[in-house]
Parts: C-alpha cells; sequence; structure tokens
C-alpha cells in the first residue's frame, strides 16, 4: 500500500514541480521525477513527515523533486 501512495503523491509532486519549473516531459518521466523527488525529499525531511503526516509527505515530495529537476538541469542532458 506504502508504494502505491509514493505513485501517487509522486505523480501529483512531479506534475506540479515540472509546471513549476518550466519543464517539458512525458508522463513517465514526470511520474519517475516526483517518485525520486519523493524519496529524496522523504529521506531530507522525514522529521517534517513526523510533525505534519501525510501534508509534510507530499511537502518533501515536492521539494525532492524541484532539487531533482535542478539538478538534471545542472548537470544532466546538454
Amino acid at each position: 500500500m506504502q508504494v502505491i501512495a509514493l505513485i501517487i503523491i509522486g505523480a501529483a509532486a512531479g506534475f506540479i514541480a515540472t509546471r513549476a519549473m518550466k519543464m517539458e516531459t512525458d508522463i513517465p518521466t514526470t511520474v519517475a521525477i516526483g517518485v525520486i523527488g519523493a524519496l529524496i525529499g522523504g529521506l531530507v525531511l522525514r522529521f517534517l513527515m513526523a510533525l505534519t503526516g501525510a501534508l509534510g509527505g507530499f511537502v518533501g515530495a515536492l521539494l525532492g523533486a524541484f532539487v531533482l529537476i535542478w539538478l538534471w538541469r545542472q548537470y544532466g542532458r546538454r
């Protein structure tokens, strides 16, 4: 069940992050950015999840997706 929640939250966070940072990607890439961002955000912002529950998880996923997009733009495809 947690894997499904991670995919759903990650997909939403990836969609918002790619649109906010004006990055055009296909659906699988958007979902992957969100899921990986959710993992990064979950590791970095674990204390936030403990304090605020699911909302903290979403915020962490969104911030993680932002960081991943920034890293992709800096060091990724050129």
